[in-house]
């Protein structure tokens, strides 16, 4: 499996495991549409972006736009990158590939009223990370 396979099978493994932490939210990658969105939802885009210590790792950014109820009000958001936050900031987590995958400090920005459905709010979690391949 190369490195780019991994990665994303990887960080998106880690993400399910320990969102049962958080609540039970639908995680989609980012070119994903579903056609009866859920009450709210995170989509991810694992974006590598550098190089790593050796030719299979590599360092990016991990993009999770967060998706709540339009009117709700920030809670929930914030509820949602905390949950985030309390499994990734800092974190170096063993993947399934046999690497690690280390992760950095997150910004949280609002974004606004979804343009293709504006029942849901955007905010976009982002945090940076070192991928470790084997």
């Amino acid at each position: 499996m190369g490195k780019y396979t991994s990665l994303e099978k990887d960080i998106f493994a880690l993400i399910e495991a320990n969102l049962t932490n958080i609540g039970t939210l639908k995680v989609y990658p980012t070119n994903f549409v579903d056609v009866t969105p859920e009450r709210q939802f995170i989509r991810v885009s694992i974006i590598p972006s550098g190089n790593g210590l050796n030719l299979k790792s590599v360092s990016g950014i991990l993009i999770a736009d967060i998706y709540v109820p339009s009117g709700s009000g920030p809670r929930e958001t914030s509820t949602l990158a905390d949950g985030l936050d309390s499994q990734l900031v800092g974190k170096t987590l063993k993947t399934t590939t046999g690497g690690t995958t280390q992760f950095g400090n997150s910004t949280l920005a609002p974004v606004g009223v979804d343009k293709d459905n504006p029942s849901l709010y955007r905010s976009t979690y982002t945090i940076p990370f070192n991928f470790f391949g084997v």
